[in-house]
């Protein structure tokens, strides 16, 4: 079939890899470049990177609201439009031109965590599962009718990273199969539940410092889904400076006392329990473990904050 595919971070590119070895990609659209770095260098995105390795024609408009963008689009005369993660909005013209319509890769089991940060907000809930889900797009946030399903556990301990890289690698085999069945037999939607609809918010800044006044389990949640990014974070005190840390990965401990104190081996004390810190990363630096991070202190510190 004649596939435009549309998406931009690391998460997209497996799929992009998928669909081009089995069908024609006659485009790929992306975000822009954009400066980055420490010298704010333009990088193009991993799908870009990854649809030039391809030989894929390779768009990236700032958004759709130009007439000709809409119309270049629909000129591609695409059988089906894959979309993972692009970013940009499309209009209803744009998901009615291709021969059927446009399908979405979801990084959850709709319709649970609709929305921008599916990942993080599953780990940073506890949840046991995750998966990804083929969408048929409309245009509500994350509505659409889902043709397709692949559960992934969520293991204990397991980081937002982690869960990144096996979800992207259940959304290229599952795309391959709805494409597969698209060519052939045809794909049956299901309208989402109206019952168990959450939402997974962009990540804010103000979610990312750590309160250690917070129960053991929910700083925990919160570690591993910040990690490795944006990252859980908190300060501490080495000698006459102020660190800024982050945490990026924990274990659950036993400890009591005040919140924010440092017992033996990085235990910190929480609301109720208390995590045991096991990676670390100063701004700047690498990451390292936890014990390799206190060596770097004359006294053992006292508080976190």
């Amino acid at each position: 079939m004649r596939v435009v595919f549309m998406g931009t971070p690391d998460f997209s590119v497996p799929a992009l890899k998928a669909v081009a070895s089995a069908h024609e990609v006659v485009a790929a659209y992306t975000q822009p470049p954009r400066a980055a770095g420490r010298g704010m260098s333009e990088r193009k995105s991993p799908v870009h990177v990854a649809a030039e390795a391809l030989n894929i024609p390779v768009l990236h408009p700032v958004n759709f609201k130009n007439e000709d963008d809409v119309a270049r689009f629909c000129a591609h005369h695409a059988d089906v439009a894959v979309v993972v993660a692009y970013g940009l909005l499309l209009p209803e013209a744009m998901l009615q031109a291709p021969k059927f319509g446009c399908l979405n890769i979801h990084a959850s089991l709709l319709p649970r965590w609709r929305g921008a940060a599916p990942i993080n907000r599953a780990i940073m809930a506890g949840d046991a599962e995750s998966g990804v889900a083929v969408m048929q797009m409309e245009e509500g946030l994350d509505t659409g009718p889902v043709a397709l399903e692949q559960d992934v556990k969520i293991e204990p301990g397991m980081t937002a990273g982690e869960l990144h890289d096996k979800l992207a690698a259940a959304g290229a085999d599952i795309i391959g199969r709805a494409l597969a069945a698209l060519d052939t037999t045809g794909l049956q939607f299901t309208p989402q539940d109206v019952d168990g609809v959450t939402y997974a918010a962009k990540i804010g800044k103000n979610e990312t410092r750590i309160d250690w006044s917070k129960p053991a389990r929910e700083v925990h949640n919160r570690i591993r889904g910040l990690s490795p990014f944006p990252g859980a974070w908190f300060e501490i005190e080495r000698g006459r400076e102020k660190l800024r840390v982050r945490a990026l990965r924990s274990t659950l401990a036993q400890g009591g006392g005040k919140p924010g104190t440092v017992l033996d081996g990085f235990t910190i004390v929480c609301g109720e329990g208390a995590v045991k810190l096991v990676e670390v990363q100063r701004a700047g630096a690498k990451a390292m473990s936890a014990e390799e991070f206190l060596r770097g202190f004359q006294e053992k510190p006292k508080a976190l904050s």
